[in-house]
């Protein structure tokens, strides 16, 4: 009997950043062999009519959903014609109906923006929320065009603690495996600010000290999960500074940017680090948040 795959499930809702979600995830799933879930919710707020792609308008309160989710699968299928392809409106507002679709989905997929007047720098709050909550992985889409067709050929890993690493390194590595491509695995560092502008003092530890910590925490995320990936090509990145800047600047040559998120049982809010925050608003490439539970 065959085994059934979770699906990879992407949100629209008629913007344009929704499409851009939808074409890349047609493009994942074929990578990874997974079928595709498209999803509606019904309960979208309900912003001002908003610019359709070639030529068309979509206005939330006017298009009924069967037709936008029929026409995101026919985009879908010529796309990729021998995906496997389904459809569901969710009779829910986006974040709730996003987050529970994440309980059976090996990712969830979204846009970087909604319908309103927002700036293309800004992640909608629906996004923002389901990358913050979701248990499966949240892949935001956004960046520039050679990002979002895979032209860089890299994937890079921020490695954050320990205990947000293992996770995510596997899911990166599998990410680079899939796309033929080399990981490049990168952790900031800095110095306390005392021992900055060559004011260190006797005791103080010297640079080369937090150098060598980010190169073993980098081992230690990769050590186990490499074994499952032999020849894959790796690259290891220290530099100094701080870990949102170092990061933002690695995505301007990647496909896509991989950070783990702790997820706490007990904890109600937003599970998101300021790092994740910041990538996730400005990243040049999509960014995937791989949550770590515990």
């Amino acid at each position: 009997m065959a085994v059934m795959r979770m699906p990879l499930v992407v949100g629209v809702d008629g913007s344009e950043s929704s499409l851009r979600a939808l074409d890349w995830a047609v493009d994942e799933a074929e990578r990874l062999g997974l079928p595709l879930r498209i999803v509606h919710a019904s309960l979208w707020e309900r912003y001002e009519i908003a610019p359709y792609p070639y030529g068309y308008v979509i206005p939330s309160a006017e298009v009924p959903s069967e037709d936008l989710l029929d026409s995101a699968a026919e985009r879908a299928r010529r796309r990729v014609p021998d995906l496997v392809v389904s459809t569901e409106e969710l009779p829910e507002a986006p974040e709730i109906g996003l987050l529970n679709e994440a309980r059976n989905a090996a990712a969830i997929v979204t846009g970087s923006r909604g319908r309103g007047p927002v700036t293309e720098l800004l992640l909608g709050s629906v996004g923002l929320a389901v990358a913050a909550r979701a248990h499966c992985p949240v892949i935001v889409v956004r960046g520039t065009e050679e990002s979002l067709k895979a032209r860089h050929h890299r994937v890079v890993l921020g490695i954050g603690e320990a205990d947000t690493g293992g996770v995510a390194a596997r899911f990166a590595l599998r990410e680079a495996e899939a796309r033929g491509c080399a990981l490049e695995a990168v952790r900031a560092w800095r110095c306390p600010a005392h021992e900055s502008a060559g004011h260190a003092s006797l005791a103080a530890e010297p640079a080369h000290v937090h150098e060598e910590r980010a190169v073993a925490l980098i081992d230690d995320a990769l050590c186990e999960p490499l074994r499952g990936h032999p020849g894959l090509d790796i690259l290891r990145t220290t530099s100094e500074g701080p870990a949102h800047k170092v990061l933002r600047d690695r995505t301007a040559t990647a496909d896509l940017l991989v950070l783990g998120a702790r997820r706490r049982h007990s904890h109600l809010g937003l599970q998101l680090s300021r790092v994740a925050h910041t990538l996730l608003h400005h990243a040049d490439c999509p960014v995937a948040i791989v949550p770590q539970h515990g």
